[in-house]
């Protein structure tokens, strides 16, 4: 098995090498570095790509790029696609291909693991959802991770009920383990979306940060004209622990922690990658091939539950 990972020397990318190779699996870092790739690709260069996916089995893409047409390319070879996006906009216009390869989505932290605690939680509690995710503000985030979070500011969403919904708004309280009691905010995420229709049940993602200043800025910000410009270079204090969290309308949760947001996306990622070999074409998001019992004991991804 040969794995091809789109931006393999990055921050999340060069974490999916790791957990590639402790599984086994030849990985092979493609970038426009001549120094640190393995194959010299180079996205804005027709061609480039297409030449990179000899005797490859499947692609991960983790470089941050959000263009349907590389999913499109390596499907139509054969090859299965591993997308890690949060993205709603850019998972719905996945979800409208036809591929000709397993094309897998809802892949890495939120959506991702927020979907198998979802699916998990809904199995024995199938009323609505509310799903937490808290970051570590002090983590280097990669740029494309950071830009999307920003990029948010002021922006208006879809509710489950109808209506629309400024990012970084409304917010609900929640008891997190090991965090106590906090404010988090609806994010656009975009795993409430996919869940809510496949599940049938309202889902609804609130967001936040380890530091609460940090969170309380991104709610103000939100509602400040052209605030998705606002300069990226600030660093709030913080850790690089995360937390997500599944609450049914009872209390009775499902959660995953552990350190360091980039790790456990790539832990995420790369067991997505070994699962996509056999899979029919299609498109598939991550709970509908597998479940908690999936996620790689020992790797930094932690699990718990709770009765209402």
């Amino acid at each position: 098995m040969r794995v091809l990972v789109l931006g393999g020397y990055g921050a999340v990318g060069a974490r999916v090498m790791t957990e590639l190779a402790v599984r086994g699996v030849t990985a092979l870092a493609a970038g426009r570095d001549r120094l640190r790739a393995d194959r010299v690709v180079d996205l804005t260069v027709p061609g480039s790509f297409t030449a990179a996916l000899s005797d490859v089995d499947v692609v991960v893409n983790a470089a941050g790029t959000e263009d349907p047409a590389l999913a499109k390319v390596a499907t139509d070879q054969g090859v299965a696609f591993v997308e890690l996006t949060a993205s709603t906009g850019y998972v719905a216009r996945l979800e409208r291909l036809t591929p000709a390869a397993p094309l897998l989505l809802s892949v890495g932290l939120a959506p991702g693991l927020t979907n198998l605690l979802a699916a998990d939680l809904h199995a024995t509690e199938p009323g609505p959802i509310d799903l937490a995710v808290v970051l570590g503000a002090g983590e280097r985030h990669g740029a494309a991770a950071t830009e999307w979070t920003y990029g948010l500011l002021g922006r208006r969403f879809v509710d489950p009920a109808g209506g629309l919904v400024r990012n970084y708004s409304r917010p609900a309280a929640f008891e997190l383990p090991g965090l106590g009691r906090r404010r988090l905010y609806r994010t656009d995420f975009a795993d409430q979306h996919v869940l809510t229709r496949q599940l049938g049940v309202p889902v609804r993602t609130y967001f936040g940060l380890d530091s609460r200043l940090a969170t309380a800025a991104l709610a103000g910000l939100t509602w400040l004209p052209y605030a998705e410009r606002a300069p990226r270079g600030v660093h709030f204090p913080g850790t690089d622990r995360w937390l997500i969290l599944a609450r049914a309308r009872n209390g009775t949760t499902r959660w995953a922690h552990g350190r360091n947001q980039s790790h456990a996306t790539a832990v995420i990622g790369a067991m997505t990658a070994v699962a996509a070999v056999g899979l029919p074409a299609g498109v598939h998001h991550l709970h509908q091939l597998a479940t908690l019992s999936d996620v790689p004991a020992g790797r930094g991804v932690k699990l718990g539950d709770s009765l209402g």
